[in-house]
């Protein structure tokens, strides 16, 4: 068996857009300038943050999910952790805020995450426009689950001396330890875009940006008590997903890019060999791949140049003439007839599916999916029951194939995004996190 010595914590908040993304980047570099080997984790299903966080500490950021996440992966993407000092978790939106709310699993909040893994919470508060008033937020949040480790609050966006002397004398009387306080800037926020934040590798300064937060943090934090209050959680040992192929041909550039790290690790660990391509730099997927795999990310802003992109969609479509693809969100989308863009311009798509998308009357799709496949897919037979996340602003305006699968929302309500097949090509909205269990 393997343990999980390294000792964590999970930097959260009382909600979104307080400052946590900046707080945890800065604290993993940081720390790791200090010359400590810093393990990443993302609690939730996020596909974007990971890349930061790679970014800053120098190793692979990894999603742990108590929803759509069985023990036994969630033991094999602990296990990921061997050789780091410290662990450090970033949290998704509020700390007790899940999607879910019934099942036989969890809600998938930040705070199950915590629980599970160990890790006591460092909670980032924003206090502007109040003073001793936060302590009363963060005194309810320490006390919501009394069996939640609590380390401490970070302070953020503090406007003056004065400021700082009122919100810590709050804290001061509601017992809660103060780790740092961060004053009031307006240059620390990352560019963001419809889906959160802009993909790592579009930062116009990604590194001297980091540079820059580690600094901040440095000089606002207590880095000593930080890694005092990190605690080493349980013994972990597990498995990560099998490959759905030997030879996997993946799109990967700036249009593709939404793959969760645990399943490529566990497709390489297991063997498989991931032969990137970029449809954007108008390559083709390898002529001797087994497998053809489009991931999510961003086609709408490059629609243009993927329909004209004829090397990349000769080679697609000679591929799906035997072999199996498979596309995922904006993969799916680029698989289909046409993808409409926000002004209104129809691009042909590469013709697998007869799949048709609109960006120009945008609407919302959010939230944990679950689905019986009712065809086979890459990786998986029918009936296989597997667990996602669906995140995207696209209408279907047509979608005409088979579907692929039977597909529920969090607590079971059906979606109408069923997914499509038609001969070797399939695809689905939804990003595969898991299979469900049994």
């Amino acid at each position: 068996m393997t343990k999980a010595t390294a000792p964590g914590l999970l930097i959260s908040a009382p909600s979104s857009g307080t400052g946590k993304t900046t707080v945890m980047l800065g604290l993993l570099r940081a720390l790791a300038e200090d010359g400590l080997n810093v393990q990443p984790f993302k609690s939730g299903p996020d596909y974007i943050d990971p890349a930061f966080h790679r970014a800053a500490a120098g190793r692979p950021s990894f999603n742990i999910d108590t929803w759509a996440m069985n023990e036994t992966l969630i033991g094999g993407i602990s296990e990921q952790s061997a050789g780091a000092d410290i662990i450090i978790s970033e949290g998704s939106m509020g700390l007790f805020d899940g999607v879910a709310t019934r099942g036989e699993s969890g809600f998938g909040s930040s705070a199950e995450t915590a629980l599970k893994m160990g890790w006591p919470v460092v909670l980032v508060i924003d206090v502007g426009g109040q003073a001793q008033s936060a302590a009363a937020t963060a005194l309810g949040f320490k006390a919501y689950n009394r069996d939640l480790p609590f380390a401490g609050v970070i302070l953020n966006r503090c406007a003056s001396p004065r400021h700082e002397r009122l919100a810590r004398l709050g804290m001061d009387h509601a017992g809660v330890k103060v780790l740092g306080v961060l004053p009031r800037r307006g240059d620390l926020a990352l560019p963001e875009r419809h889906l959160g934040l802009i993909q790592a590798v579009e930062h116009p300064d990604l590194e001297q940006a980091i540079k820059g937060y580690a600094a901040f943090l440095r000089e606002n934090v207590d880095l000593e008590a930080i890694k005092a209050a990190a605690k080493a959680g349980p013994a972990a040992t597990g498995l990560l997903p099998k490959p759905p192929a030997q030879r996997i041909a993946l799109a990967q550039d700036a249009a593709f890019s939404f793959t969760y790290p645990h399943v490529l690790t566990g497709w390489r660990n297991a063997g498989a060999e991931i032969l990137p391509f970029s449809p954007l730099a108008d390559e083709a997927p390898a002529a001797d791949a087994d497998l053809v795999w489009l991931p999510g990310g961003y086609p709408e802003l490059h629609a243009g140049t993927l329909a004209a992109a004829s090397n990349y969609l000769t080679g697609l479509r000679k591929h799906a003439e035997t072999k199996p693809v498979h596309g995922e969100c904006g993969g799916y989308m680029a698989l289909g007839e046409v993808l409409i863009d926000k002004d209104g311009t129809r691009h042909q798509m590469a013709g697998l599916l007869g799949l048709v998308t609109s960006y120009e009357k945008r609407k919302f799709h959010l939230g944990y999916r679950q689905a019986s496949l009712m065809a086979p897919m890459p990786g998986f037979g029918r009936g296989a029951r597997l667990r996602g996340h669906e995140f995207h602003y696209s209408t279907i305006l047509e979608e005409p194939d088979a579907p692929l699968a039977q597909v529920g929302d969090a607590d079971g309500n059906p979606v109408p995004e069923t997914g499509s097949i038609r001969v070797n090509t399939t695809g689905t909205f939804f990003h595969l996190i898991a299979e469900a269990s049994t």
